[in-house]
């Protein structure tokens, strides 16, 4: 700090030009290499959302999952760019800002980011990559403002932020609300008797038409409402007034309907066994298509923001000059790409396998959460089993498939936690809303989950007590967003290269750290989960000793 007062360089003022260049020549190649690591992130935290219900209830492997979801995140993520612009400059206003404090900005909420995400992977902790983006490039823009920009506080677009917040609690929710419905619906249909003929030639085509139905529906006319022939279609739909969707949606409904009936006609006990799986793995490659679609607006747009910032500067011109990025295709399907490795790393697995375990109808589970969150839960089923008359779990008996792994759910659930997810998020990208797919998808395991009564069974407590951490989880990174992507824009911006050097630094310290706890806490919950499921064994060892 001396030596820089020294050299005549006053903390935070405007740049010389051979300062400002090597400044933004710096940040130019953060820009390309954070936004590849961030989408890396967003890949490796995210892919529990997709793959869940498929892997969940073992139609899949795990692997042979994420192959599948790829080619609907590529495809996704080349229908992203509408979805682009409410992170790019949405949430504050660049023109406020000079170009160096606007790469600040966007810098930050890269280094930020990018821990964020890896500390929740790294515990097996699903957390919102919209989430932390949106508050990070509050928490950036808000303490810088404060300092430097003339319109103070005013550079936010708090009706804007307002909106996107708005728009993840709406989802969470309708997808709360709508996964508990459904599943009760079809649960009080159906029961456990998901792969019987009798029961499916009865209700599978009501049942699976309509999942169908609302799938096709949300992402044809709302999720892909930018590509010509549905925008056509849609102009017909809209051209009836009120009924328009409605119409479309029972048409749908009863095309679907006829062709399930004809199919179980036809194939008999093979299309009733297939047919819960198969819509499940279509609602999957829907649910990567949205995925793809909104969240590669949280990964791919600070990086295109700082681009574009170094492109006005190279021009002599100022945010204020800033437009709509004309988002090259190539760009976003190679960003699809990236989602997909970050997907198949080991942190990925933990997010799916964990949140898979919380929304599980199984017994006993390999969880962790504090011990005040299943203190709380605990007192919160005591509540309810005192209010009202027990009642028996809807779930079916978990059982194992025929490679000998766990069903965390049936094919049945499986279907309605996909296609409300998918729905969801789509309408949502159709909106221009970048809201959290995590939140979405985990309100709506949590939800069907409730619907099918799995909190009466062994390890209920620490499922519940889970879900509770995982929420208040939601909260605690919006706080560590916000206030770190404030402190370390104050960081890149007051003392540039040396400031980004240290924030990276200090970025990649806390990574090795989590790293080493994550892998000691994945160990004591293996053990603690195999006490609980064979304590005998360890009644054994007690003895010997």
């Amino acid at each position: 700090m001396d030596q820089v007062i020294a050299q005549g360089l006053t903390p935070g003022a405007p740049l010389e030009p051979g300062q400002m260049s090597l400044f933004i020549y710096v940040v130019g190649i953060l820009a390309v290499v954070l936004l590849i690591w961030d989408t890396l992130e967003v890949g490796r935290n995210d892919a529990a959302n997709i793959v869940n219900s498929v892997f969940g209830s073992r139609i899949l492997s795990r692997e042979n999952a994420v192959r599948v979801a790829a080619v609907g995140v590529i495809l996704g993520a080349g229908l992203s760019s509408e979805v682009i612009e409410t992170a790019r400059k949405g949430i504050f206003d660049p023109s406020q800002f000079t170009i160096q404090q606007a790469l600040a900005i966007y810098t930050s909420v890269y280094i930020v980011d990018t821990i964020l995400l890896y500390s929740y992977s790294a515990f097996g902790m699903p957390v919102s990559t919209t989430l932390t983006l949106v508050f990070a490039l509050l928490g950036a823009s808000f303490f810088l403002g404060a300092l430097e920009a003339d319109a103070g506080l005013g550079v936010v677009r708090w009706s804007n932020a307002g909106r996107v917040l708005a728009g993840i609690v709406c989802s969470i929710v309708l997808s709360g609300i709508m996964g508990f419905i459904i599943q009760r619906v079809v649960r009080g249909a159906i029961r456990d008797r998901w792969s019987s003929l009798p029961t499916i030639l009865m209700f599978g085509g009501v049942i699976g038409g309509g999942l169908l139905a609302g799938l096709s529906y949300f992402m044809l006319v709302k999720g892909m409402k930018s590509v010509a022939v549905v925008q056509s279609l849609k102009a017909q739909i809209d051209a009836i007034p009120y009924v328009g969707p409605i119409f479309a949606l029972l048409a749908l409904w009863v095309v679907f309907g006829i062709l399930i009936h004809v199919a179980l006609i036809v194939f008999r006990r093979r299309a009733a066994e297939l047919l819960f799986p198969l819509v499940t793995v279509i609602g999957m490659v829907c649910m990567a298509f949205a995925f793809g679609q909104n969240d590669l607006a949280n990964c791919a747009s600070p990086g295109l923001a700082i681009l574009g910032a170094i492109d006005l500067h190279r021009q002599h011109q100022t945010m204020a000059d800033i437009v709509e990025a004309d988002v090259p295709r190539l760009a976003l399907f190679g960003c699809g790409a990236i989602l997909v490795l970050g997907m198949m790393t080991r942190n990925a697995q933990r997010v799916t396998r964990a949140e898979v375990s919380a929304g599980s109808q199984g017994s006993h589970v390999r969880l962790w959460a504090p011990r005040w969150c299943i203190a709380l839960a605990s007192v919160l089923l005591r509540k309810r089993r005192r209010s009202i008359e027990p009642m028996p779990s809807l779930a079916p008996t978990i059982v194992k498939d025929s490679r000998g792994k766990t069903m965390h759910y049936d094919p049945l659930r499986a279907s309605v936690i996909i296609c409300v997810s998918a729905s969801v998020i789509a309408t949502a990208s159709s909106l221009k809303l970048p809201v959290s797919t995590t939140y979405v998808a985990f309100a709506a395991v949590v939800a069907t989950g409730m619907a099918d009564r799995i909190f009466v069974r062994g390890d209920a407590a620490l499922k519940l007590g889970r879900s509770i951490w995982v929420v208040f989880s939601w909260f605690a990174a919006a706080v560590m967003a916000s206030v770190g992507g404030g402190l370390v824009c104050l960081a890149v911006y007051y003392f540039g290269v040396w400031g980004m050097a240290a924030c990276l630094a200090v970025n990649l310290l806390i990574r090795g750290y989590v790293k080493r706890r994550s892998d000691t806490q994945e160990i004591r919950v293996r053990e603690e989960a195999r006490e609980r499921m064979h304590p005998e064994e360890f009644a054994l060892e007690d003895e010997g000793m």
